[in-house]
């Protein structure tokens, strides 16, 4: 096999284990919280368009191509 095409391959990495990812609210969500201060959610998994997700699935990936 010469090559293999991933759909939606970004979301298969994991964070590192001391990695935290934190990212705004997304549209709908509670933007402010009930004591006035910005809301935002940490991240478990790497999402599409984080800087990190590539690497993070790379990394993923490489042990697996090895062992094959």
């Amino acid at each position: 096999m010469r090559r293999w095409d991933f759909v939606a391959a970004y979301l298969q990495g994991d964070l590192e284990q001391n990695e935290v990812v934190y990212c705004h609210a997304p549209p709908g969500f509670a933007t402010v919280g009930a004591d006035g201060r910005p809301r935002v959610c940490r991240v478990e998994k790497p999402i599409y368009g984080m800087a990190q997700a590539g690497r993070r699935w790379q990394r993923s990936l490489f042990p697996w191509l090895l062992d094959f």
